[in-house]
C-alpha cells in the first residue's frame, strides 16, 4: 500500500531524511517511533502530499508522489499538528465542505455519524474558531475518517486531547484497524500504541533503524525495544 525507496529531504544545508526505505502492506497499523527532531513529522508531511521530497521514490495505493498527488489525497485521511479546518465555518459546514471535495454520497447521514463519534454533535452549528484546541482536534479526526479512506496518517493525534477524547480516538483507531485500513501513526505515547499498532518502526538519524511486528513482542517490551533501537 505504501512503498518508499531512498527518500531524501533537505532543508537548505540540513538533511533530515537520509535515504529512508519504508514499506507498509494493506491493513497494517504501523507506529512510527523516534525522538524529537528525528524527521517523523517531515516524513508524514511528505506522505500526506503537504511537502515535496528532495529525492526518492514514493508510491501510495498505486499512485506515485509527487506527480499524482491529487489522486492520492482522495485515498488519504490525515490528522496533523495543524487541524486543517476553517475557523469561520461551523463544525457541520467544515465536514460538508470536505464531503463535497470527496464527492461523498449520503453526506448528511455520514456527517451526523462522524459528529456523534467524535462527541461534537451538540456543537455542530458552532463556529470552529470558538472551539478549544482539543475540540478542534476532535473535529480534525472526524474530517480524517469522514470519507473512509484507504490510508490514514496520524501525527501525534493524542496531543491536546483530554482523557475522554483520547479514549474516543483509541476507539476510532481500533475501528479503522478492524476495517483493514492502512495506518501510519507517530507517537510518544508508547503505552497507547503498544496495544494499537501491528508493527513498530523506529526512525532515527534520518532512516528506519529498527522494526518489529507486535506478534513478536509483548506490549510491555515496546519501550525496551525502542530504547535499544536508539542506542544501536
Amino acid at each position: 500500500m505504501i512503498h518508499v525507496r531512498k527518500l531524501v529531504k533537505r532543508f537548505g544545508l540540513k538533511t533530515v531524511l537520509k535515504g529512508l526505505d519504508f514499506e507498509v502492506e494493506e491493513g497494517e497499523f504501523v507506529a512510527l517511533l523516534g525522538p524529537n527532531g528525528a524527521g517523523k513529522t517531515t516524513f508524514l508531511r511528505i506522505l500526506s502530499t503537504l511537502s515535496r521530497p528532495s529525492m526518492g521514490y514514493i508510491q501510495i495505493a498505486g499512485y506515485q508522489l509527487p506527480a499524482q498527488s491529487a489522486a492520492i489525497r482522495r485515498r488519504l485521511g490525515i490528522v496533523s499538528h495543524q487541524p486543517l479546518l476553517y475557523g469561520d465555518l461551523t463544525a457541520e459546514e467544515n465536514l460538508q465542505f470536505f464531503a463535497r471535495m470527496y464527492s461523498l454520497e449520503k453526506s448528511d447521514q455520514r456527517i451526523t455519524e462522524v459528529l456523534e463519534m467524535v462527541g461534537l454533535a451538540n456543537r455542530r452549528r458552532d463556529l470552529v474558531r470558538t472551539f478549544s484546541r482539543g475540540m478542534q482536534q476532535r473535529l480534525a479526526i472526524g474530517r480524517a475518517v469522514l470519507h473512509d479512506p484507504d490510508v490514514m496518517l496520524f501525527d501525534e493525534p493524542h496531543t491536546g486531547l483530554d482523557q475522554d477524547a483520547c479514549t474516543m480516538l483509541d476507539h476510532v483507531l481500533q475501528e479503522v484497524a478492524a476495517r483493514n485500513r492502512t495506518v501510519v501513526m507517530t507517537s510518544h505515547d508508547l503505552a497507547r500504541v503498544s496495544v494499537l499498532a501491528s508493527r513498530f518502526d523506529v526512525l532515527s538519524r534520518g532512516v528506519i533503524t529498527a522494526s518489529v511486528q507486535r506478534s513478536h513482542i509483548e506490549p510491555d517490551q515496546v519501550l525496551a525495544f525502542y530504547r535499544q533501537a536508539l542506542e544501536n
